[in-house]
């Protein structure tokens, strides 16, 4: 985590200040709208300050940064209907789904015990590691099996048709908890025309700004390779001696209310177009120069895996390039 490496490095330098308990509202622009001035921000006694820059970077979570970008004015929106604009384009989200096993009493799976990453992952079923023309699908998924710690008020598997409370419940808890186990699937979602973020026109935050509004669905694609995938996890947990085998996707059309996923992406990408495309190549944007953006929203798609490495790697990369930014300061690309 940067918590713990990037940031007590930073704080050695004299010239590095870090101001926490601090959200920002907004990025200023001068009167020609082609560069950025300022940030406005509160802290956490709700007073306003406005501290002047000549460089910005975003490098907040995915969301976050689109929304900053919609707030500031920085890009134009995306719209749906015409298909024109980049702000808030190419949101996609990930496919779940999956199988769990329910074995016997002689099995036991000490689920109690657990690391963060603990578990093993296979891709013979991503990318284009296998023929998804004859699944009738694209993109795969990573299908894995792991084991963070089972808390016991957190992780409670039941087979399908267990009543949702009562003594029947408890009894059913108490008989699985430490014989079940998970085999799940992480999809790739693909860019489509009708998923975007876009601002509300309605709702507000509570500093009065439009809240961020997050218009998306699974498409047949999506729902082909969930099904797909969901059917490989089930072959796989009954060759691991499962006495019963529940299947299960998430609900479509899409609900927020199960939890999910939290790697969202897209909505600022990179690219080679300032038409289809926020930032360039090294995710400066095109109409602000001294502007540039990391995160996961630079992803066109989503793929089969987190994009926690790739972030990582383009933050370096945009640093590179930064310092060659900052001897010459002006857009990286040609627009």
């Amino acid at each position: 985590s940067p918590h713990f490496t990037v940031i007590p490095l930073a704080l050695k330098n004299p010239n590095f200040e870090l101001r926490t308990n601090s959200i920002v509202l907004k990025i200023n622009l001068d009167s020609t709208r082609k560069k950025a001035v300022s940030v406005s921000y509160l802290d956490a006694r709700g007073r306003e300050f406005e501290q002047p820059a000549d460089l910005i970077i975003l490098s907040a979570y995915a969301l976050g940064n689109v929304n900053l970008l919609l707030q500031s004015g920085i890009g134009v929106p995306y719209d749906p209907a015409t298909g024109k604009g980049v702000v808030g384009r190419n949101y996609a989200y990930q496919c779940g789904g999956g199988a769990t096993a329910f074995f016997d009493k002689k099995t036991i799976l000490n689920r109690f015990m657990g690391a963060g990453a603990l578990g093993t992952c296979m891709d013979d079923f991503n990318g284009d590691n296998y023929d998804f023309v004859k699944a009738g699908y694209i993109g795969g998924g990573g299908i894995s099996c792991s084991n963070s710690g089972a808390r016991p008020i957190q992780s409670h598997p039941t087979p399908h048709g267990t009543p949702r409370w009562g003594s029947d419940w408890k009894k059913a808890v108490v008989d699985n908890y430490d014989h079940a186990a998970n085999v799940g699937n992480q999809g790739a979602v693909m860019a489509y025309r009708q998923n975007y973020l876009s601002l509300d026109p309605t709702y507000t935050d509570i500093f009065g700004r439009p809240l961020m509004r997050m218009t998306f669905d699974f498409q047949d694609n999506e729902i082909k390779q969930m099904n797909g995938q969901a059917d490989i996890c089930v072959k796989i947990a009954k060759e691991m001696g499962a006495i019963r085998v529940d299947r299960s996707i998430p609900p479509v059309p899409y609900s927020i209310v199960p939890y999910q996923s939290t790697h969202n992406t897209g909505g600022a990408v990179f690219g080679a177009d300032p038409t289809t495309s926020v930032l360039n190549k090294h995710l400066q944007v095109w109409d602000v120069p001294n502007v540039f953006v990391t995160g996961a929203c630079v992803f066109p798609q989503n793929a089969g895996k987190n994009p926690t490495g790739p972030v990582g790697a383009l933050a370096y990369w945009a640093a590179d390039a930064i310092k060659n930014y900052l001897k010459n300061p002006g857009p990286l690309v040609p627009s």
